[in-house]
């Protein structure tokens, strides 16, 4: 692909008023057009990765604003061309005024994540590792930091290029022997071939495995908390987040509409929706609460079911439970209000739909139980802490075409089951190949890229 020699230019820092502002620079042009509109050392005689103080000033000679220039000599730059950084202060307006400054010098304004995509282009990076920084500069938790971090630093990459470095090898083997097809000669150790197909499944089940909880861990546990009037869930929904968010009242359906927030426990985020109370409505607005609650539902992966163990019985429990559960949604109960009624039995609430593991008993307006609750949510999710070490899966384009490369790799175990030619088992070795390469950006991937970088702020 062709790198453009445009120089670009945009903001890199958050619009608004602040201290200082940033704008950034980048292509063969940017030393000329900096030294423009700069009154201080002379940047194209000075060394790479050094920062100068001076002004900045317009055609008339009129002072802008003074600023620290950091200058970044290609190819130690983040895209591996000239960057310039221009420190100012944050005035929205002076940023403005450097910004067409620059482009009346002949930079161009960035487009969304192209400072990153010229960094992929130009091979500082390969495609993983630039959606990383996406999600580094997106990252909420300490877990998700760590997941970034690990994978912008190359260990998801590394992982899938050893998979498919030693594919390859097996591969090629396999190419030359259609090379040789009339002379019936076998390069390739068949019996080593099933063996490495499995081997690598074996990585690929783990890594697509991990993708839950990097999902999870990046963009946060989708948890619907649910249940009659008056079972407790705003009261537990408070005791959760140790604030007073949502307004609790004796009187059954006072939540009309979902309440939304997000809880942080050891780095995962959850996030909490409060809905109306299950049951029949008797009016048109608590009618669209309850529609509303059943849509959060269905669209959420945990189900926090709430239950009053004073008023329900273990029939009504199980009646609840058959219209709110469905394939895929993990459910936890909590048998709330024990304080009214302490020799309550959670294996007497037992039932098809419900596991007497998944039954955590509270009292939420005493805070009884709520840590062990919160760790129960944790365990959900994992087990134990996330480590740096293990490389996690939580891009959804990397699970897809991780998903494509086992299946690849089951054709090609199944076409050995049935003995079929040579160049057909080799179709299948390429097409697992094309997979794991669409993941780092080793195949034309073109059509990804807008996809991807303008998922990005304009100044990276």
């Amino acid at each position: 692909m062709n790198l453009n020699s445009e120089t670009i230019v945009a903001i890199a820092t958050p619009p608004g008023i602040g201290a200082i502002g940033v704008i950034r620079l980048s292509g063969e042009h940017v030393i000329s057009i900096c030294d423009a509109v700069f009154r201080g050392k002379n940047l194209s005689k000075v060394e790479s990765h050094t920062i100068h103080f001076g002004t900045i000033r317009d055609f008339d000679d009129k002072i802008i604003d003074e600023v620290l220039v950091s200058v970044f000599i290609a190819p130690r730059s983040y895209t591996r061309e000239n960057v310039v950084e221009v420190s100012c202060h944050g005035s929205p307006y002076i940023q403005q005024q450097i910004l067409e400054l620059f482009m009346q010098h002949g930079a161009r304004m960035a487009q969304p994540g192209e400072f990153t995509m010229r960094a992929f282009l130009n091979g500082q990076m390969d495609l993983s590792q630039a959606e990383a920084v996406a999600d580094l500069i997106a990252a909420q938790s300490e877990s998700a930091h760590k997941i970034a971090i690990q994978q912008m630093r190359g260990g998801f990459s590394n992982e899938i290029a050893e998979l498919r470095q030693e594919l390859v090898d097996f591969a090629a083997l396999i190419e030359l022997e259609l090379d040789f097809s009339q002379e019936d000669v076998e390069f390739a150790n068949r019996t080593k071939l099933i063996e490495l197909v499995h081997k690598i499944q074996r990585l690929l089940r783990r890594l697509m495995d991990s993708f839950q909880l990097g999902n999870a861990i990046k963009k946060g546990v989708s948890t619907v908390i649910a249940g009659r009037p008056n079972a407790g869930k705003s009261t537990l929904l408070n005791a959760l987040l140790n604030e007073e968010r949502a307004i609790v009242s004796e009187i059954a359906g006072t939540t009309r509409d979902t309440i939304e927030e997000v809880l942080n426990i050891k780095g995962i985020q959850f996030r909490l929706v409060d809905t109306a109370g299950i049951r029949e409505a008797s009016d048109q607005i608590e009618a669209i609460g309850v529609a509303k609650t059943m849509e959060k539902i269905a669209a959420s992966t945990l189900l926090i079911y709430v239950f009053d163990v004073i008023e329900m019985s273990p029939e009504e429990v199980t009646e609840d439970l058959r219209k709110l559960h469905r394939e895929g949604i993990h459910l936890i109960a909590v048998a709330n209000k024990m304080d009214l009624n302490p020799y309550t039995k959670p294996a007497d609430y037992v039932s098809d739909v419900l596991f007497e593991k998944n039954i955590v008993t509270t009292s939420a307006l005493n805070k009884m139980n709520i840590e062990y609750l919160q760790e129960h949510l944790y365990q959900s999710v994992l087990s134990g802490e996330v480590s740096s070490e293990n490389t996690v899966v939580s891009n959804a384009r990397h699970y897809d075409a991780l998903q494509g490369a086992y299946s690849s790799l089951d054709a090609v175990l199944t076409g050995f089951d049935a003995q079929i030619p040579s160049d057909l088992v080799a179709m299948d070795i390429r097409h697992a190949l094309n997979y794991l390469g669409q993941i780092t950006g080793e195949v034309g991937v073109d059509d990804l890229l807008d996809s991807i970088f303008t998922r990005f702020c304009i100044g990276k």
